[in-house]
């Protein structure tokens, strides 16, 4: 079978440009300087009201009042998980495989999946699955959770195994494993985000600079989405990463050391949180 269809998706290859390569130790240095960026922008994705100065302060070891305490779990754990994948890849320790997926899960949905750190199926829970709303449309629906997960451990197995000897750039393999953990729904919660780390961990492996979706970018990486699971056609997708990507990215001036500014209070996106155009969080 080819790459896509172990996959389930497939993209226009020729158009995703090639990463480009610095150190392992200069990636995570930069990711290290962003840390509170990289939380912010996926809890606002996730439509958690927190705002940059109160993730940060909470991060900082403060408690922030006025919001529930799930917004707040939320944005811990991302932050754990955050800082966890900062200390495996600055280690040599991160490695694609089922183990650090579920351990980054673990992190990312404690107390707020229905279970986490185990695909479905292989925990108490083996009979519900879940589904992606998508506005007007049928939902997507994933592979059934089967006891074991012996459909889904194959489908992940054979498909990292694809991506290995397969897909020879870091950046092209590492965005498509962020759309394979989001398209296959491994685990019933926390699919986008632990899979946007595992993302990150390949990039930062390899010295290229981890990936975060701006907030302000937060409705443009919804609709795409939709037609990502609408199409299984993930050639968008992939060019809308590659402009998110620091090296890319346009927007704020950056300083001498390359790093995006430090987002002012004032210029931030509304507090609000948009409303996700496709189903729970995942």
């Amino acid at each position: 079978m080819s790459l896509f269809a172990k996959l389930g998706f497939g993209w226009d290859r020729t158009a995703v440009p090639q990463g480009h390569r610095f150190t392992l130790e200069r990636a995570v240095f930069r990711y290290k300087h962003m840390l509170s960026q990289f939380v912010y922008d996926a809890s606002y994705l996730e439509g958690n009201p927190f705002t940059y100065p109160e993730v940060k302060t909470l991060m900082d070891g403060v408690t922030v009042g006025g919001h529930r305490l799930s917004d707040q779990q939320q944005v811990l754990n991302l932050a754990d998980a955050a800082r966890e994948l900062f200390e495996l890849v600055r280690q040599d320790r991160f490695v694609p495989d089922k183990k650090t997926f579920d351990h980054l899960h673990a992190l990312v949905a404690r107390e707020e999946a229905l279970e986490w750190g185990n695909f479905r199926g292989e925990g108490a829970e083996t009979h519900l699955t879940p589904h992606v709303q998508l506005g007007r449309d049928d939902p997507y629906q994933p592979l059934p959770t089967r006891p074991g997960a012996p459909e889904l451990n194959r489908v992940f197995r054979e498909g990292c195994t694809s991506l290995e000897n397969l897909v020879g750039d870091p950046l092209e393999r590492g965005m498509a494993f962020f759309l394979f953990g989001a398209l296959q729904q491994f685990y019933f919660d926390g699919n986008k985000r632990t899979s946007r780390f595992m993302m990150n961990g390949i990039l930062m492996s390899n010295g290229m600079d981890a990936i975060s979706i701006p907030a302000r970018e937060a409705q443009a990486f919804n609709e795409r989405m939709v037609r990502f699971y609408q199409t299984k056609n993930a050639t968008e997708m992939m060019a809308f990463l590659v402009s998110c990507q620091p090296e890319n990215a346009p927007g704020p001036s950056r300083d001498n050391a390359g790093f995006p500014d430090i987002p002012d209070p004032d210029n931030e996106p509304d507090p609000s949180p948009p409303t996700p155009s496709f189903g729970p969080r995942m």
